[in-house]
């Protein structure tokens, strides 16, 4: 069995709320159930499995959302080498592993042959009566083998040299990954090289008929054609939406409430990212509906991001024109009118979380028939999109794309009267299953997505 997620974006905490430790304690339950239901062969019999393969398709650990960027001129664009810049990595780094310690423990605790275990077989096939606790007698450990695979926001885990090999045994450790200590988290499946590890991710993928990357390389505002350089997106993290609360509370800190501030340190997790502007006027209406006071947080706003485009990396940047034209356009509206506007005419301002799945199509693993399932992360909205029907010598070729949704809080605009500017807080949890050979009764996957409510 293969079991992927993604995008979890665990931060240092400086920078917005994280996913908390019991969704990976419901994830371990699942992992159970899991292998539990792919030991149920095609012929009936239940014949344990033997092991579990789990992917993080990366973003796990989230490096860009930090506030520790904000008062170090280092930055991401900066030379990757420098003591100064693998110094802030560190540091971010292992405020990341300390924060998350308690989700991390679970994580690691499914290679300690008690977390994730499931009934052994009777002589007849059938599993036996034992406990539900993982550690009942009569239960079999599942030997799990998690492997880290990076996307845009720990894209730092991919580069080489002792300093980072170093933070990876850290990582390693922390989190009971199979990754080889010496050698870069991949971001490609054409970079699993010959590590033992990572070849057995490799035949993962063909036994399970899977093929799955991060899926940034398709989003121009957070890869720039080398996964060892940053890009235009962690600019605008670090300098526009990290930077906003922070500004506002020095310049504001003694007008708005507090509430406010913290409402605002919330911005990176709005979805989609065009209602940030409904989101800050909401907030700014319910804490502090004095006029003149919004106005004063728009001009914050227009400064950082008078800023922003003046920063070299940005200014010089081949992907600006469309995010200079947008500002141009909205350097002058209230906050009020800009939200209006979004909501009225959401085209006007393009976003890239939104999955594509036509990507997928060229693909060599789909075009070849390798793979049933291409699977993408990074956008964090669940999709299952079929591709193609196609005959074969072994009968009917099914081929869907998946995208792995995200493990990560929501503040979504509530539906019925937007105009008030209302948002719905939920935790999201998707996580994708594939199956081998007789696993699960001959069933290809499964994908599960759900909602853990505030």
């Amino acid at each position: 069995m293969l079991v992927i997620i993604s995008d979890t974006h665990l931060s240092d905490g400086s920078s917005g709320n994280t996913v908390r430790a019991g969704a990976f304690r419901i994830f371990a339950q699942e992992l159970s159930d899991l292998a539990y239901d792919a030991s149920k062969r095609t012929d009936g019999r239940y014949e344990p499995i033997k092991e579990l393969h789990l992917l993080l398709l990366g973003d796990i650990l989230d490096v860009i959302r930090s506030t520790q960027w904000i008062d170090d001129p280092v930055r991401p664009w900066d030379d990757p080498q420098s003591t100064e810049f693998t110094r802030k990595i560190a540091a971010i780094t292992q405020k990341i592993l300390s924060h998350n310690s308690e989700s991390l423990a679970v994580l690691k605790n499914f290679k300690d042959g008690r977390t994730i275990t499931i009934p052994h077989a009777t002589p007849d096939g059938t599993p036996a009566e034992v406990g539900w606790n993982p550690e009942a007698e009569g239960r079999v450990p599942v030997d799990v083998h998690t492997y880290y695979m990076v996307g845009n926001h720990d894209w730092f885990y991919h580069l080489r040299g002792p300093a980072y090999d170093e933070l990876r045994r850290d990582i390693i450790r922390t989190m009971g990954l199979d990754n080889p200590p010496d050698a870069p988290f991949p971001h490609d499946p054409a970079e699993f090289g010959q590590s033992a590890a990572f070849q057995k991710l490799a035949t993962a993928y063909t036994q399970h008929a899977v093929f799955a990357r991060h899926g940034d390389i398709y989003d121009p505002d957070n890869f720039d054609g080398n996964r060892d350089q940053s890009s235009i997106g962690d600019a605008i993290v670090i300098d526009l939406i990290d930077k906003f609360s922070p500004a506002v509370q020095a310049q504001l800190g003694g007008v708005v409430p507090v509430e406010f501030i913290q409402g605002l340190r919330e911005v990176d997790n709005i979805r989609p990212l065009p209602d940030v502007a409904a989101w800050i006027d909401g907030l700014l209406r319910r804490t502090c509906p004095d006029p003149q006071v919004a106005k004063q947080v728009k001009d914050v706003w227009n400064h950082l991001a008078a800023e922003f485009f003046n920063i070299p990396f940005v200014r010089h940047h081949p992907k600006i024109g469309r995010m200079k034209w947008a500002q141009n356009l909205t350097s002058g509206l209230s906050l009020n009118l800009l939200s209006w506007l979004v909501q009225k005419f959401g085209g006007l301002f393009p976003s890239s979380d939104h999955p594509d799945y036509t990507n997928a199509l060229q693909e060599a693993a789909f075009l070849d028939r390798s793979a049933r399932c291409v699977v993408y992360g990074h956008t964090h909205q669940y999709v299952l999109a079929p591709l193609e029907v196609s005959t074969t010598p072994g009968g009917t070729l099914n081929q869907v794309y998946i995208n792995s949704g995200t493990w990560r809080p929501y503040h979504q605009l509530a539906e019925h009267h937007p105009q008030e500017e209302q948002f719905v807080p939920y935790q999201l949890m998707t996580y994708l299953a594939f199956f081998k050979d007789d696993e699960r009764g001959g069933r290809r996957f499964e994908a599960w997505s759900g909602a853990l409510g505030e």
